[in-house]
C-alpha cells in the first residue's frame, strides 16, 4: 500500500519565528512514522514536508509566491537553502529511528511552463520506493518559464505524487486536528469547497502557498479521498483509521 504523507510546515516549525524548528513536534512525527513502519501499518511511504518558517519567510521577503517569480540568484539561494536546511532536520530525525529516508529536491527535477502547467517526473520516486527507501520531498522553488523561479508548494507535490503513484492513502498532518468550521469544530467530511469556503480564512502566519484553503482545494482535485489530521492523530491515520477531516 502506497501512502503519501505531508508534514505541514506549521507542525514542524514555529511559523511566526524565522527559521525556527519545532524539534519536539518533529520528534513526535518521526516517532509515529517509525512506529507505523515497524508495526507493518505502512510499507511504501512517500513523505513531503512544508516550508514553515524556513521557506515561507524567505519567499515572502523576496516577493516570490506560487504565481510571482524572481530572477534574483540571491533569492534562489536563500529560499532553496532554507528548505534544504529544514529537510536535513527531517531526514536526520527519521534516519535516527531507522527509517530509510532519502532526499529529493524538486528544484532539481521540476519545471513549470508559462501557462502554469507543472512537469514533475516521478520515476526516481517510484524506483526509490520500490527499493525500500522513503523518499522525502519538500516545498521548494521550481523553474518557471517567463518567471524565473516560483514556489512549488508541498500541497501541489502531494497531489502530483498521489496521482502518479496511484496512492491508496493520502494524508496531510496539520497544526490543527482537521478543517475547522466557524465554531472551531472539526468538519468530518468535505466534498465541495463551497461548503466550507466561509470557514477557510487566511493563514495566521506567513504562508505563500495558500494556507488551509489551498490544501482543501488541492486535495479535492484527487480522485481518491484524503485526510487532514493533527499531529496527535498521525499515528492513527498511519494505522488506517480516519481521524480529522476526510476530503473526497
Amino acid at each position: 500500500m502506497t501512502v503519501v504523507l505531508k508534514l505541514g510546515g506549521s507542525v514542524i516549525t514555529e511559523k511566526d519565528r524565522p527559521e525556527t524548528l519545532d524539534g519536539a513536534a518533529l520528534d513526535r512525527a518521526a516517532d509515529a512514522i517509525a512506529e507505523a513502519r515497524s508495526a507493518g501499518d505502512v510499507t511504501d511511504l512517500v513523505l513531503v514536508h512544508g516550508g514553515g518558517s524556513f521557506g515561507h519567510h524567505h519567499a515572502s521577503e523576496h516577493g516570490v509566491s506560487t504565481t510571482s517569480g524572481s530572477h534574483d540568484v540571491d533569492a534562489v539561494h536563500a529560499i532553496h537553502g532554507a528548505m534544504t536546511t529544514l529537510d536535513r532536520f527531517v531526514l536526520d530525525r527519521l534516519v535516527e529511528r531507522d527509517v530509510p529516508a532519502v532526499p529529493i529536491h524538486p528544484l532539481s527535477t521540476a519545471s513549470r511552463r508559462a501557462d502554469g502547467t507543472l512537469t514533475f517526473p516521478t520515476g526516481q520516486v517510484e524506483t526509490l520506493v520500490g527499493e525500500g527507501f522513503v523518499p522525502v520531498l519538500h516545498g521548494d522553488l521550481v523553474a518557471h518559464e517567463t518567471e524565473g523561479v516560483t514556489v512549488l508548494s508541498g500541497d501541489e507535490l502531494v497531489v502530483e505524487l498521489a496521482r502518479a503513484l496511484a496512492a491508496e492513502r493520502v494524508g496531510l498532518c496539520s497544526a490543527v486536528p482537521g478543517v475547522l468550521d466557524e465554531d472551531g469544530t472539526v468538519v468530518e467530511r468535505i466534498d465541495s469547497y463551497d461548503a466550507v469556503a466561509s470557514a477557510l480564512g487566511e493563514s495566521d502566519a506567513t504562508d505563500v502557498s495558500g494556507g488551509m484553503a489551498g490544501k482543501v482545494r488541492s486535495l479535492l482535485e484527487l480522485e481518491s479521498s484524503a485526510s487532514i489530521v493533527g499531529l496527535s492523530d498521525l499515528r492513527a491515520f498511519l494505522a488506517g483509521e480516519r481521524p480529522g477531516t476526510t476530503i473526497e
